[in-house]
């Protein structure tokens, strides 16, 4: 092997090499934000609802985010109306949160969830 054809081999292994250190970082990105999850539990006790939520939240629009009290149950999903109110599922139906049970920031009582499905308007 002459030194032209060696260092033609040393540029290509190069060349190999940010291509796959590349392809690793794109795919170690997409399955961070593909593999999230949010769970949230609530339970109304006493006139007082209790929420938990857990999981690891994906980057996306704000419209999904909200802190929840629990007070409706098992939060499913919901997202951030255009006029302001927060949509929350029952697992059938939307429904306004008149009750103000959703709030855009934290609060004593209040857990943090987030929605996933298309942001709609009612």
């Amino acid at each position: 092997m002459s030194a032209k054809e060696a260092e033609l081999a040393i540029h290509r292994k190069r060349a190999s090499m940010k291509i796959l250190v590349a392809s690793v970082f794109a795919a170690t990105l997409f399955g961070a934000t593909a593999a999230s999850a949010q769970v949230g539990v609530g339970v109304n006790v006493g006139g007082v609802g209790v929420g938990v939520g857990v999981g690891v939240i994906a980057p996306g629009p704000n419209y999904y985010d909200s802190y929840y009290d629990g007070y409706y149950g098992p939060f499913n999903d919901g997202y951030w109306g255009d006029a302001g109110a927060f949509y929350y599922s029952d697992g059938h139906n939307w429904q306004r949160d008149d009750g103000r049970h959703f709030q855009r920031g934290e609060g004593k009582g209040f857990n943090h969830v987030h929605g996933s499905g298309i942001h709609r308007e009612h």
